[in-house]
Parts: structure tokens; sequence; C-alpha cells
């Protein structure tokens, strides 16, 4: 069986208390680093781990802290991103849900490690009833002082807050992140300064995501360098997946990272392969936002190696030929599925996303759902096809935050690997409309 790490004992009966969570091994790790470390001691265990943020972007996560800027007089916040807006990923949703001490446990000892006296959990507005999980297991914590003043006579202290947001996929961006938690509309900001310079409120700010937190509490209870022992290479670590789609069965898994995506799919103990005995057609690994690969990329890369569930070999190949990890999202086609539509689905989400800030992002996702919106309909033209490829070079690396890359990546691989049949849209318009919906619409229906 695949170790598990951060959903160890996810299956205890309440185990989201902090009674049992702590008969468990709960908080051995705020003890041992309040009690035996100093903060700078964490920081080094961290990078000594290798782990790198779960967030999506895969950035070294010892190396974040330590570009936090430590001015004499000024304090210091960390933020938890739990905004997990990112479609096809809820594996946040599910530790959060269901070990909650596990994310409190790793916010008090990151926040030893960064001399924050305040931290906040900031956790995207539609997931209010884990608001109240977070808060009472909160509670718990302060109850039996392990947050507020003198956390275990160490002299530090912590006040940690949760703050719901107000639905918007745009603040998973950690700059719109600390404009929405002071209240402001949460556009990204540009940089430089960054965060760690000048984040929430002028201060110096470190974010992470909900699972790189939780990671702290093994790394520190057993060793970066233990830590760095699972997974391969720069991979470290288990990784939570959210496994979506035409599976047989669906849902959260830990994987150690370096397991074959093969395995991941059809092993025993993870997937168990495609739905209903159809054939694999494509799979995005990391999120809506990563490039959409054909099944013969998906368990084997362009040189006909094995694909592993890390970041490099995901990403092996380029965006010609691989994707990215992300956020693990892993969303799984059968061979039935629409390409054309899922990608029209992904745009509509991102044109109603984009906070309008930037022109390439505001106008271009706009044009992309117009487009697709016309060939998924029977609406359009071969040249149409071409002008998406044009609309995606305009879009990427021209917005000040990701959502422009986001949004025009899975356009572009899905059109890359997948033509054929965007041109059988153009040239079957009545077929693809009745494989759709099982009827022909009308053209007064059609924007």
């Amino acid at each position: 069986m695949s170790r598990k790490i951060l959903l160890e004992h996810d299956d205890v009966p309440g185990i989201e208390t902090f009674d049992v969570y702590r008969k468990h091994g709960g908080y051995r790790s705020v003890e041992k680093a309040l009690k035996t470390m100093s903060p700078q001691n964490v920081v080094e265990e961290v990078q000594k781990s290798g782990l790198r943020g779960r967030g999506g972007a895969g950035f070294p996560t010892g190396m974040k802290w330590s570009f936090l800027a430590k001015p004499e007089g000024v304090p210091r916040y960390l933020l938890c991103n739990a905004d997990e807006s990112e479609p096809g990923t809820f594996k946040d949703r599910y530790l959060m849900e269901k070990i909650p001490h596990r994310l409190i446990e790793g916010m008090i000892v990151s926040s030893y490690a960064l001399g924050a006296n305040t931290s906040y959990i900031y956790i995207r507005g539609e997931y209010m009833w884990i608001l109240d999980i977070l808060e009472k297991a909160i509670a718990e914590a302060y109850a039996n002082g392990f947050l507020g003043k003198n956390i275990l006579g160490s002299g530090f202290d912590l006040d940690l807050r949760v703050a719901p947001g107000g639905g918007a996929y745009i603040c998973g961006e950690e700059t719109a992140l600390i404009e929405s938690l002071e209240g402001k509309r949460g556009n990204p900001r540009l940089k430089p300064p960054f965060p760690a310079v000048k984040g929430l409120w002028g201060c110096p700010t470190v974010v992470n995501n909900v699972e790189s937190i939780a990671a702290v509490v093994p790394i520190v209870n057993d060793g970066g360098d233990e830590y760095a022992k699972i997974g391969l290479g720069k991979s470290t670590g288990t990784k939570l997946i959210s496994a979506s789609g035409n599976l047989v069965r669906p849902g959260v898994y830990e994987i150690e990272m370096g397991i074959t995506v093969e395995e991941f799919i059809y092993g025993d103990q993870y997937c168990r392969g495609i739905a209903n005995n159809k054939k694999l057609k494509a799979c995005i690994p990391g999120g809506s936002s990563v490039p959409i690969l054909p099944a013969h990329l998906v368990t084997k890369t362009a040189e006909g190696t094995d694909r592993l569930m890390t970041y490099e070999s995901l990403a092996e190949g380029g965006f010609a030929s691989g994707s990215m990890l992300g956020s693990g999202g892993f969303i799984v086609f059968d061979e039935d599925q629409c390409i054309v539509r899922n990608t029209w689905t992904f745009a509509r989400f991102y044109a109603h996303e984009s906070c309008g800030q930037c022109s390439p992002c505001r106008e271009g996702t706009g044009w992309m759902e117009k487009v697709l919106n016309r060939l998924e309909h029977g609406q359009g033209t071969l040249e149409d096809i071409d002008l998406l490829a044009e609309i995606n070079k305009k879009i990427e690396g021209n917005t000040i935050c990701p959502l422009g890359d986001a949004a025009a990546w899975p356009v572009a691989a899905a059109i890359r690997h997948f033509r054929e049949e965007f041109e059988w849209h153009v040239t079957h318009p009545e077929e693809s409309q009745k494989r759709n919906y099982g009827l022909v619409l009308p053209k007064s229906t059609l924007v």
C-alpha cells in the first residue's frame, strides 16, 4: 500500500476533534519545534525536505520562506491559501474536512518558523461548512494551550483566524488573496514588490497552500532528510491527488511521488482503470489550467519512457508533448468524451472569472469562449481554429497574473493534440450537435 503521511488516520472516528487527534500523535511537531528548535532550525528542515508548493506552481517552500524580509519592529504574516477554486481540484477540501487539526498544527509550526504572531486561513466562500469545522478546531487548540499567548511556555504567541473569501477564482492568486483579505476587490498586484517584502498591510508575508503547510508537520516530526527520502529526485514526499472523470474509483489519494501514471490510473489501490470498460482518450493531470494530454502521452513520454507522477516527468517534452503536475487535479476522459465541449466549458469558466484588470485576459478570454461556442454548436469555420491559436498568443505571457496563461494553455493544447476533432465539428455540424445533445439546436438559440 502507498504510504500515508498527511491523510494518516483519516478513517479514524472523531479524528477531526482535538482529543482524538492528540491521541494519535497530533501536535507533536509543535512541542518539538517550540521546545527544542529555533525558528531558523525549522526553516532549515523544510529546506532539507525539498518540499515544493502543493498549490500548483511547485516552487520550493523552504526557499520561499528564506526570502521573507525581517525588518525590526514590523509584523510578519503567514497566510494559508485555502481558496481551492481550480476546477478538478478538491484535495485541500478533503484534508480540512477530515483532519482540520493537521492544518492548524502546520500553521502553528510554520508561523513560529517565520516569526508570525498573527496568521490567517483564507478559505473560499463556497466552503462555508468547512469554515465551521476549522473554527471549531481552532477553538479547541486555543482551549488546550496550542494557540494564544505563550504557547507551551515558549514565549511564542499566535492568533489564528479564518477569513472566508467572496467566491472568486482570482483570489487563489496570492496578491489578489492579500487584496481581498485587506477588504479590497481581489485584483492581483503588480510585482515587484513581492509579498515577502510588502504583502498584507504592507508587511512581509508568506502565502502557502493548505497541503504545503500540512506537510510541515511530518517534516518537523521526522526531519527534512527523512521526508526527502520519499519520492523521486526533486519531487520529494507525498502528494495529494484529486482524481475525477471517467474512473472506476475517483477520489482523493495520497501518493508517493514517482509512481507511474499507469499505476495510478489502473492500479487496484488507486483508480482501478477507466469506468465502464471504456478506453482512455485524454487526461488533464494538474487541474483545468494545465495542458491536456492525449492517451498515448498520458502513460508514456514522447521518448517512450514511463510517465511518472512527478513535477519533472509530467512536464517532460514541454508543452509540445508534456503537461504539469499543477495542483494535482487529475481529470480523466474516456473515448466518448468531446474535447471541444470540454475546452469550451473551461473557456467559459475563465472568461467568467477574469478580474478584467488586464486587457489581453479580459478581452481574450471572452473571445475564446465565443469562438469555442461557435465551434461546439456547429456554427464555426476552419479559420476559427486558427483564430483561437492567435488569441492564445496574445494572452499568454501578457497579463499581471497567471490566469491569462491558465486560460490559454488548455485551448492551445486541445487544438495541438485534437485538431481533427475541432475540424470535425466544422465539417459535421449537425452530427456534432446530435452527438452532444441528441437534437439539432435551432440557430436562433445560438450566441
